[in-house]
C-alpha cells in the first residue's frame, strides 16, 4: 500500500498540486480512509475526525448510511442509469415524492447531477418563461461552478474564468431596499440561498424572503430558492424556506439528496413553468440526471429526512448545540464574537479573519472536521451530521471547547 506521502505526491502530480501543497503546509496531512456515520479516519488509521462540515450537507445522514447503501444495492439488481430520452418509472416516482413534499404548486421536477447544473437549469427556465435575461443574486452568494451558476455567484470564482456578466446583478443579502432598487422589466429572476453559507452563514430577517417574493410577483420576476445546503432537514424543517412562510417559484435541491452515495440534484418548478418545454420536450437534457439508481437512493433520503421523528431530533440537537456553544462564546468572547444558527446549520464568527483559518486547524487538532467560509474567513462553518445522538453532541461541544483553547494558546504564544 502507498504511503501518505506517496499519495500526496501522486495527487500533486495528477490532480491538484495546489491542494496538496495547501494541506501539507498547514499540517493537515489527512487522507480520507475508513468512514462510518459521523466519523472519518485517516488512511493510516492514525487519526479519527467527527465530521462537522458534512461537505455542505452531502453527509446529512452520515457516511455510508446502511439504509442508503441497501437501497442502492437493491436498485442495482434490476436497473442501470437508464436513458434520459425516455419515460422512466424511477424518475416519475421520485418526482412525485418531491412534489408531494413541496408547498403549493411546485409540482414538476427536472433532474441533474450537480448543484451547479441544477442552478443553470433554474436560470434557463426563468429566462425562457419570462422572456427576460437579467438575474439578481446576493453579494457573496455561491451557486456552483458551472456556467450560469458561476456568473450568479461571487466574483472570486467567476472573474478568473472571465464569467462575469452585466446580465447578473449582485445586491447585499437581507437588504430589501437594495433589491427593490434593481428590480425592473429586464429581471427574469432573483436567486438566493436561504442561508448563504460561503459568505458566512448569514441568517435572514423573518420578513426578508417573504418581501423578496412579493417584490418578484409585483415585477413579474421569479424567485428561485437555492436549497442545496439548507434543504433536507438541515435547518430543522425539511426545507429552509419553510421557516419564513414563503413559497418560491423554483427550488433547487442538491448535496444531501445524494445520501452521500449517488450524485443527484433536482430543480423543482411550479406547474405553469413546465410550459417552457411544451413546444420541445427535449429542449433541456441531462444524460446522467435522474439516473435510476440515484432516484432510488434519493427516495430513501426523502423518506428519512421528511419524517417527524427525524426533524424533531434535529431540533432537539439544535437546542443542545445552542446552549453549549453560547456558553463557549461567553467563555471565549475575545475570540468568538457571534453564533449564527438555524437548526444544525451554524456559523462561528471569530473576531479576526485569521482566527477563522486558525480555528479550522484547531478543530482538526481537537478531532473535528470544520471548514472556514471561503468568502468570510472569520466564520467557521459548523454542520454536524444530522443523525448524531445527544451524547455525541455533547462530545462535539467539548471538542469545540478544546479547539478554542488551542486557538487561544496559539494567539497568546504568537
Amino acid at each position: 500500500m502507498a504511503t501518505k506521502q506517496e499519495i500526496f505526491d501522486l495527487f500533486a502530480r495528477h490532480v491538484s498540486s495546489g491542494k496538496s501543497k495547501y494541506f501539507m503546509s498547514y499540517g493537515i496531512d489527512f487522507i480520507f480512509g475508513r468512514r462510518e456515520g459521523p466519523y472519518i479516519w485517516d488512511i493510516d488509521e492514525s487519526k479519527r475526525l467527527i465530521n462537522c462540515h458534512s461537505n455542505g450537507g452531502v453527509f446529512n445522514l452520515g457516511h455510508r448510511n446502511l439504509e442508503i447503501i441497501k437501497s442502492l444495492q437493491q436498485a442495482l439488481d434490476d436497473t442501470d442509469i437508464g436513458n434520459h430520452h425516455f419515460v422512466s418509472t424511477k424518475r416519475a416516482e421520485l418526482a412525485a415524492k418531491i412534489a408531494n413534499l413541496m408547498p403549493g404548486d411546485l409540482k414538476y421536477v427536472v433532474f441533474g447531477v450537480s448543484g451547479g447544473e441544477a442552478i443553470d437549469t433554474a436560470i434557463k427556465i426563468a429566462r425562457k418563461a419570462t422572456g427576460r435575461k437579467k438575474i439578481i443574486s446576493a453579494k457573496g452568494g455561491y451557486h456552483g461552478h458551472t456556467g450560469l451558476a458561476l456568473a450568479a455567484g461571487n466574483a472570486k470564482f467567476s472573474a478568473p474564468f472571465l464569467s462575469e456578466s452585466d446580465d447578473f446583478i449582485h445586491v447585499p443579502f437581507n437588504d430589501i431596499a437594495a433589491l427593490e432598487e434593481q428590480l425592473d422589466g429586464e429581471i427574469a429572476a432573483v436567486i438566493l440561498e436561504t442561508i448563504p453559507a460561503t459568505v458566512g452563514m448569514l441568517i435572514p430577517d423573518n420578513n426578508y424572503l417573504p418581501e423578496v417574493k412579493k417584490l418578484c410577483q409585483r415585477n413579474g420576476s421569479l424567485y428561485i430558492a437555492d436549497e442545496v445546503q439548507t434543504g433536507l432537514g438541515r435547518t430543522g424543517k425539511l426545507w429552509g424556506f419553510e421557516h419564513y412562510g414563503v413559497e418560491p417559484d423554483i427550488v433547487v435541491i442538491g448535496k444531501g439528496l445524494s445520501g452521500g452515495i449517488y450524485p443527484i440534484t433536482a430543480t423543482v418548478i411550479q406547474s405553469k413553468l413546465e410550459a417552457v418545454f411544451h413546444e420541445d420536450p427535449f429542449l433541456h437534457i441531462s444524460t446522467f440526471g435522474g439516473a435510476e439508481p440515484g432516484c432510488v437512493v434519493a427516495e430513501k433520503v426523502l423518506e428519512i429526512s421528511s419524517s417527524t421523528v427525524f426533524l424533531n431530533r434535529v431540533n432537539a440537537l439544535s437546542e443542545i448545540f445552542q446552549k453549549g456553544i453560547l456558553e463557549l462564546q461567553k467563555q471565549y468572547s475575545s475570540l468568538f464574537i457571534e453564533f449564527r444558527q438555524k437548526g444544525l446549520m451554524m456559523g462561528l464568527k471569530m473576531s479576526s479573519p485569521d482566527y477563522g483559518l486558525f480555528m479550522s486547524k484547531a478543530c482538526f487538532d481537537a478531532g473535528l472536521l470544520c471548514v472556514y467560509s471561503a468568502l468570510d474567513y472569520s466564520v467557521v462553518q459548523f454542520l454536524p451530521v444530522l443523525i448524531i445522538d445527544e451524547a455525541l453532541s455533547l462530545e462535539i461541544i467539548e471538542r469545540l471547547s478544546n479547539a478554542l483553547s488551542i486557538l487561544k494558546r496559539f494567539i497568546e504564544y504568537k
